[in-house]
């Protein structure tokens, strides 16, 4: 009787634990998709997307509908914080999507709409089977599991062509810290919540994407100094510049 009552309490315990785990999670995640916002802002000012690549939105957006489906009672019960804040980024990720679609040029802009609507797609192809042509849970579960790990793992690579740039341009301009920050929380909150019960459809990306988030953060601070340097150069050329013209100006002032 007392181990069993034991048995209870420990089950009890981990099962707080792991809904304030989750909570935590829910609130870095919320952090995570919100930190492209000043670089929408800059987008939105500048009126274009210039450089900024629309691959981590895309990923981060499938990778949303997939964890929603899967934390649905009917794929993988007692996972509803998973639901609320997959289901939010889907939102988000829609709205980032949306501006990229209207900020970029006609070419990007068509690459852009593609990807989206084979995202609808392929989102509700496995929606359908998922839920019609399989009928037991676990089955469900390990299916959508599955496919979870595959676009999670792609939203934590999308980066990936971003950290490429900056390599090549030895810049961190294009590689905002506060994403990689909330990438780094992110993957330690949630592969932390995997483990409690262990989850390996949520504890193997996440893994995955915390090694990725340090690579990044390893990336910016090797970069920090030149980015600075580089910065500093275009801002005295454009003086330079300015101070030029108005000589320039002046002279045939004088000239007349």
């Amino acid at each position: 009787m007392g181990e069993e009552l034991g048995d209870i309490m420990t089950a009890a315990a981990a099962h707080i634990a792991r809904t304030i785990i989750g909570v935590i999670g829910n609130i870095i995640s919320g952090f995570l998709f919100l930190s492209p916002v000043p670089t929408f802002i800059a987008i939105w000012k500048k009126g274009s997307v210039e450089q900024f690549s629309p691959a981590p939105y895309l990923a981060t957006l499938v990778n949303c509908m997939v964890w929603t489906l899967y934390g649905l009672p009917m794929v993988h019960p007692d996972s509803v914080l998973v639901v609320t804040i997959n289901g939010s980024g889907c939102v988000i990720e829609i709205i980032y999507v949306t501006l990229f679609l209207i900020y970029s040029d006609g070419n990007k802009r068509l690459k852009v709409l593609m990807w989206l609507v084979v995202e609808l797609v392929f989102i509700a192809a496995l929606t359908f089977v998922t839920l019609s042509l399989v009928h037991d849970v676990a089955k469900r579960s390990a299916i959508v599991g599955t496919t979870c790990i595959v676009f999670n793992i792609m939203m934590y690579v999308a980066p990936l062509a971003v950290m490429k740039l900056v390599i090549m341009t030895k810049s961190i301009e294009y590689m905002p810290l506060s994403i990689s920050l909330a990438s780094f929380g992110n993957g330690v909150a949630w592969t932390t919540y995997s483990l409690l019960p262990f989850d390996k459809f949520i504890t193997i990306p996440n893994g995955i994407g915390t090694l990725f988030s340090v690579a990044q953060l390893i990336l910016y601070a090797t970069y920090y100094k030149s980015t600075k340097m580089q910065i500093a150069a275009r801002k005295a050329n454009k003086i330079e510049v300015d101070l030029s013209q108005v000589v320039v100006a002046n002279g045939n002032k004088q000239s007349k």
